[in-house]
């Protein structure tokens, strides 16, 4: 019995940890929330270095959320640029309490972090030059293209080549922008990503240049806001306020702003609001 009671017991001290981070933030007033710049519309830093974008603002409601929850008037917001690369561990060592960027929810990731309510819907394509006469995946067979190493865009766009036995060479970069200065150079001859965030780096990046995409998307991307695994409570108050904007239908003016010159969210996204508009 001794021995039991001996091993059950760091067991016992370390569960709590797992679930404090609600009293932390109320204790100390701040929450922290990771993102990462190159990724406009939904996350940039703007000439200030401030951060923007839909997930910003997403995760601006949902610590206003928390606040009122936590009883506050309001909580400060400390933010941390983060990479593509490292954002997982960020999380998951718990350097943030929520990542607002990009992230697709997997179940591969999901034994690593935590995610909220599906924020966005995207699909993965592939960018080119205009004139290159590309339409369609099969036309870059022989061609290179680039994708953002570790992404799941990167494993999605092999599958798709393997598929449709594509022989394209797959060059691996380190971020959107590196990619960009490989297409402008002429180094590459695609970029492949999802498909908002190419128009939001063009859009950014690529003034007096002209670009096309794919026809097609070779994959489909759910966006959620990344948390910690473990903590039950602090997932419940972080999609508490995502259901009340999906709910209330607020979530139309931040799409707008945001992303409102692409037109409306599509059938399935406005559906994906409707459906996570969960009661109280």
């Amino acid at each position: 019995m001794r021995t039991f009671l001996l091993l059950l017991a760091p067991l016992l001290l370390a569960l709590p940890a797992q679930a404090q981070t609600l009293e932390r933030i109320k204790k100390n007033g701040v929450i922290t929330l990771g993102y990462i710049d190159a990724a406009a519309p939904f996350s940039y830093a703007d000439a200030n270095g401030e951060p923007q974008g839909y997930s910003v603002d997403l995760c601006r409601a949902v610590a206003d959320g928390i606040a009122e929850q936590l009883g506050r008037r309001q909580l400060k917001q400390r933010w941390v640029k983060l990479t593509i690369q490292n954002r997982i561990e960020a999380v998951r060592k718990r350097q943030v309490d929520l990542e607002c960027s990009t992230a697709t929810w997997t179940l591969g990731r999901q034994k690593r972090v935590d995610f909220s309510l599906i924020t966005f819907l995207d699909g993965s394509t592939v960018m080119t030059r205009l004139g290159q006469g590309v339409r369609k995946l099969g036309d870059l067979s022989g061609r290179k293209i680039a994708v953002i190493r570790g992404t799941t865009t990167e494993a999605a766009l092999r599958g798709a080549l393997t598929r449709g036995l594509v022989t394209a060479e797959v060059v691996p970069v380190k971020n959107r922008d590196e990619g960009l200065q490989q297409l402008r150079a002429g180094e590459i001859d695609g970029l492949a990503s999802d498909r908002v965030t190419l128009i939001g780096i063009v859009a950014q990046r690529a003034a007096g240049d002209a670009f096309s995409l794919l026809d097609e998307d070779f994959s489909i991307e759910q966006y959620a806001l990344m948390l910690p695994r473990g903590d039950a409570d602090f997932r419940i108050a972080v999609n508490r306020p995502l259901a009340k904007l999906y709910r209330s239908g607020d979530i139309r003016g931040v799409y707008d702003h945001w992303l409102g010159p692409l037109g409306p969210p599509s059938p399935l996204l406005t559906a994906t609001y409707y459906i996570q508009g969960i009661a109280e």
